[in-house]
């Protein structure tokens, strides 16, 4: 008989208990859908698989989705993301089948994806598309009764929009990410301040003064770029994208070469998306006790081979932190295997933030239930009344207000014929 869970320690479940509460209490907008959720249950009978960090916020969606009728199996999306005392208290609170330990090796990260398809899903929830590549690959029979996915981060989407111009797309997904809801605040303001957050409890390191690498300038980078020189960090960006690299010089910071940036740079992180952006060269070229940490969600940024092959010695120094000695003593420091680096070595984005973006992941599942017929093999947007209602839900739990437009106003904005 299969397992109907798989985490660490039954003990655990009370502290994760508290921690999801606590997060509740910050995630309003996901709460008020949770409660209408309760009452209507549009999601009744419907199966989903999910694969995401398995945290305080992701615990609370999966609770808003059960609590709309649905069946829920949660796996880890990154083998280092799990927080092992909400897992626990998932299962054993809340019947919630959770798949995750922090730590799996590669096998059991995959066998705990093969357990959330067990399920026989109808909808997907993915957090670097590793859901949709099954489907598509060894369980394709699977994929044939799936009326949709949603998908959670950049890598994902990037990895689906691929899918889609080849034309081997087999079920329309909704790509949360590109929400602006989400988008713009989560990756901005929640992978800022919990990359620097994962940095300093991995290390201790002073900010002040330092100089910080960030490689790429999409709206991850520009919330780590902001956050560290926000703390007196002296900052460097490395792009390939023209413009990016010239909004980037705009805002002030120094605009460099991976060549260049590999000699000045104290502490390096990566949040690009792609592979080997650190690489044999820039190893070389860094200063003794350079720090290496990645906030993409692949840990394929950082070329692990390249470094493990140069080094004469490695040790773990911290939690989170292995030394690698190079030849003639020089030093490299790795942070949490080159994952990602909020997750591994701190608690991820705040739960004000995930509020949005899980906002957007509950009510796209539900747009999925009620229009998946009428959705194409494609990657799709969540509609834009979806977007607006999350950022007016969000201000108003924040006791905020905002003006309307007059009639005068609309019909003004509406008429070509006024002018000057």
């Amino acid at each position: 008989m299969a397992k109907e869970y798989d985490v660490k320690d039954k003990k655990l479940a009370a502290l994760g208990r508290k921690r999801i509460d606590w997060a509740a209490r910050h995630m309003p907008v996901l709460a008020g859908i949770q409660k209408r959720f309760a009452k209507e249950r549009p999601l009744a009978g419907v199966r989903i698989a999910a694969c995401l960090h398995v945290t305080t916020e992701t615990a609370n969606l999966m609770l808003a989705l059960k609590a709309g009728g649905a069946q829920v199996r949660l796996c880890a999306s990154n083998p280092l993301s799990t927080q092992d005392d909400v897992a626990a208290s998932l299962v054993f609170d809340s019947s919630i089948p959770t798949f995750a330990i922090k730590g799996e090796n590669k096998k059991r990260y995959y066998d705990h994806i093969e357990a959330a398809l067990d399920i026989k899903p109808l909808v997907t929830m993915d957090d670097g598309a590793d859901l949709v590549s099954l489907l598509h690959s060894s369980r394709k029979k699977d994929a044939a009764r799936v009326i949709g996915g949603t998908e959670e981060t950049t890598t994902g989407v990037m990895r689906l929009r691929q899918m889609e111009e080849k034309g081997v797309l087999l079920f329309p997904v909704i790509s949360v990410n590109d929400s602006k809801t989400k988008h713009l605040f989560d990756n901005r303001y929640g992978t800022g301040q919990s990359t620097v957050d994962g940095v300093l409890r991995a290390t201790n390191h002073l900010v002040a003064g330092s100089k910080v690498v960030v490689f790429g300038y999409g709206f991850c980078g520009r919330g780590v770029a902001m956050r560290f020189r926000g703390m007196g960090a002296v900052v460097y960006v490395c792009e390939v994208d023209p413009l990016r690299a010239l909004e980037a010089a705009m805002e002030g910071y120094e605009v460099v070469s991976s060549r260049e940036g590999a000699k000045i740079g104290d502490v390096f992180v990566t949040v690009t998306g792609n592979l080997n952006v650190l690489r044999r060269e820039h190893y070389l070229s860094m200063k003794d006790g350079a720090i290496l940490a990645n906030s993409g969600h692949f840990n394929a940024e950082i070329d692990l081979p390249a470094l493990q092959k140069l080094a004469k010695k490695r040790r773990e120094v911290r939690p989170f932190v292995e030394e690698f000695t190079l030849p003639r003593g020089k030093k490299i420091h790795l942070l949490g295997e080159g994952r990602l680096i909020n997750l591994a070595a701190a608690e991820g984005h705040p739960a004000m933030v995930m509020d949005m973006s899980f906002a957007n992941q509950a009510l796209g599942v539900e747009y999925l239930v009620t229009s998946g017929g009428n959705l194409e093999k494609q990657v799709y947007p969540v509609p834009e009344a979806i977007d607006r209602e999350i950022a007016r839900l969000k201000l108003k739990s924040m006791g905020l207000r905002i003006d309307e437009l007059t009639p005068e106003q609309k019909k003004y904005l509406a008429s070509w014929e006024l002018g000057t």
